[in-house]
């Protein structure tokens, strides 16, 4: 069984006792925990710092109605003393380092551990400092651009087109498709890693707020279309990662590993590598 464990940072949550949340001393804690990669989201401050956070505006994680590229580093507010797990329904952290961290920080001191960077803003001046942030810190084989927008991917790419890139939600579209009507094996891929839901959560663990998955019959569907094994098989013996998250129960770390996905992410790292011992030790 592959043992790649993706570790969520800069998400909604924070840690307390294998939870999320997006000061360094969570990401410390996670790759004591075993971790092997990491997964961010970063944004830009008004004075130019990379910060590692999941949203733009700080409202949901801090209380403040205040957007992230408005305020300065040292305006930036502490995060709530409780915050609910986002793919945990009805579990909250807690934690006492509040503070929003630095993509430099985490650069810094964990100099060999890949990172998967997600980036939501069409933002330039963000990508280029990302980029000569990891430049910097000769990082470009282990850090991956990813988003979901393939306009944002392509400017990354254009910004520094050295460092592997994942899926867009277009191009995964289009992997599907390639592999339903048998042409996949022909088609060259340049991206090095795909990263989806386990559907099963939705509507379990993560709830939606609204919208189309809120349907159990929608899920149900895309469940069906997406978790192909062979798909996946295929895709890792071309050497593309799959991970799938966010899995924060023993049974979805289990699906997920039969599916056959070289790496599951998670807001708890302790649970899955502890998981992956006790399977190691049973096979």
């Amino acid at each position: 069984m592959t043992s790649l464990i993706i570790f969520r940072v800069g998400r909604e949550d924070r840690k307390h006792h294998g939870g999320v949340y997006t000061a360094i001393f969570s990401v410390i804690s996670a790759v004591e925990q075993g971790t092997e990669m990491l997964e961010m989201d970063c944004h830009l401050t008004q004075d130019g710092y990379v910060v590692v956070s999941h949203d733009e505006n700080l409202k949901r994680q801090t209380g403040q109605d205040v957007n992230i590229s408005s305020l300065n580093l040292e305006e930036l507010p502490l995060y709530n003393e409780s915050l609910e797990v986002t793919f945990h329904a009805g579990h909250h952290s807690t934690g006492t380092d509040r503070k929003i961290a630095l993509l430099e920080d985490v650069f810094r001191k964990f100099p060999q551990i890949p990172i998967s960077i997600e980036i939501k803003e069409n933002n330039q001046q963000l990508m280029q400092e990302i980029s000569n942030m990891v430049k910097r810190y000769n990082r470009e084989n282990i850090t991956v651009w990813a988003s979901v927008d393939s306009t944002i991917l392509k400017k990354c790419r254009s910004i520094n087109s050295s460092m592997p890139y994942s899926f867009s939600m277009k191009r995964g579209v289009l992997v599907l498709l390639l592999f339903y009507i048998g042409l996949l094996p022909f088609v060259p891929l340049g991206e090095s890693l795909l990263q989806f839901y386990l559907p099963r959560i939705i509507n379990r663990t993560y709830i939606p707020e609204k919208g189309i998955l809120r349907k159990r019959l929608i899920v149900s569907f895309i469940d069906k279309i997406t978790m192909r094994k062979s798909l996946f098989k295929h895709l890792a013996a071309r050497g593309i990662q799959v991970h799938l998250f966010v899995c924060n129960e023993h049974k979805d770390i289990k699906e997920a590993f039969e599916l056959g996905a070289t790496g599951v992410m998670t807001d708890y790292p302790s649970l899955l590598s502890s998981y992956i011992q006790t399977y190691r030790s049973q096979h």
